[in-house]
């Protein structure tokens, strides 16, 4: 190979250095950490999830490492979605001279919370809003999720296309539904213009010793390897169903993890448990891995090989 290989994409008109994005929840809790996550080698960061008011989310303890990964119930701690601009715009501040493009993420309670949120956010001027409607361990608070149906899912959408205008958002999908790839036609059908996938699976991890659940909320989500093979599975049903950049999410802990993923139709590639494991040169090594995999296999652009694991 004559030079090295191009790891920048674009998402819709946003360009990204490299494929590599924050995920939601991971060091998004203020301006200089977001900073940190950008300056250590991500292609965009996004902000841990906001919505209608403050929330101090579950009792510890809300995370737990077992044999095949991390399991949390944080509970959407936030400082509701006022207080959240100022943090955004902060951000923003801090991000442009690094040409590193700044997603939000927001939830809520309702369609119509979920298009006031996103009206509130819309005034930082993120780069992109990712609308989580699928977080697993706030069941209790917010009932069934509206990533469950995509009449649901297509509502929620629409609600926050009306109120953000040119704003691109993303939605964020979850992985235990019976057909992923029919609830991504859903929103993209209302307006979506990318996808998140996917968000954390439902999980349980208990001490038999004390014979109860480890977690405080009892059950909450799986992270970190044993996602991949599941997000994987999800990103490629998305790709055969819709044509707009997706965010493969789930598991990515390296650079062929990360290669996978693209290979399974994924644009943009979400990276959180890799702070766990890997620590905060996590999206400097992980860019490293895949710069040798892609000059060992001759491949120039990732655009070369995405999705083709599972073309036929």
């Amino acid at each position: 190979m004559s030079k090295d290989p191009d790891l920048s994409i674009n998402i819709g008109k946003l360009k990204l250095h490299n494929p590599l994005v924050l995920a939601s929840g991971v060091l998004g809790t203020s301006a200089s950490l977001l900073y940190r996550a950008a300056r250590s080698g991500a292609g965009a960061v996004t902000a841990k999830s906001c919505g209608p008011e403050a929330r101090a989310g579950h009792p510890n303890p809300v995370m737990v490492e077992w044999e095949g990964g991390l399991l949390n119930a944080i509970g959407l701690t936030n400082p509701g979605a006022k207080e959240e601009v100022a943090l955004l715009k902060e951000t923003k501040r801090q991000l442009a001279a690094t040409g590193i493009p700044l997603f939000a993420s927001i939830f809520a309670g309702t369609p119509e919370e979920f298009g006031l949120v996103a009206g509130i956010i819309a005034e930082a001027d993120p780069d992109l809003i990712e609308v989580n409607i699928s977080c697993p361990n706030v069941r209790g608070d917010f009932g069934t999720p509206f990533a469950a149906d995509e009449h649901s899912a297509a509502l929620v959408t629409r609600a926050v296309k009306e109120a953000v205008g040119i704003t691109p958002i993303a939605v964020k999908l979850a992985p235990n539904v019976p057909n992923i790839g029919r609830i991504a036609a859903a929103v993209v059908n209302a307006g979506a213009d990318a996808i998140t996938a996917i968000n954390t699976m439902p999980g349980m991890v208990i001490d038999a010793e004390a014979c109860q659940p480890v977690l405080t909320n009892r059950t909450g989500g799986i992270s970190g390897p044993a996602l991949k093979p599941i997000a994987l599975r999800c990103v490629a049903e998305i790709a055969k169903t819709v044509d707009v950049p997706i965010i493969g999410t789930g598991g990515v802990i390296t650079g062929m993890d990360a290669i996978e993923m693209i290979l399974a139709g994924a644009k943009a590639v979400g990276v959180g448990s890799a702070y766990w494991y890997r620590g905060p040169e996590a999206f400097r090594l992980i860019i490293e891995e895949m710069k040798a995999f892609m000059i060992d296999h001759d491949i120039q652009s990732l655009e070369d090989i995405r999705g083709k694991a599972v073309r036929r």
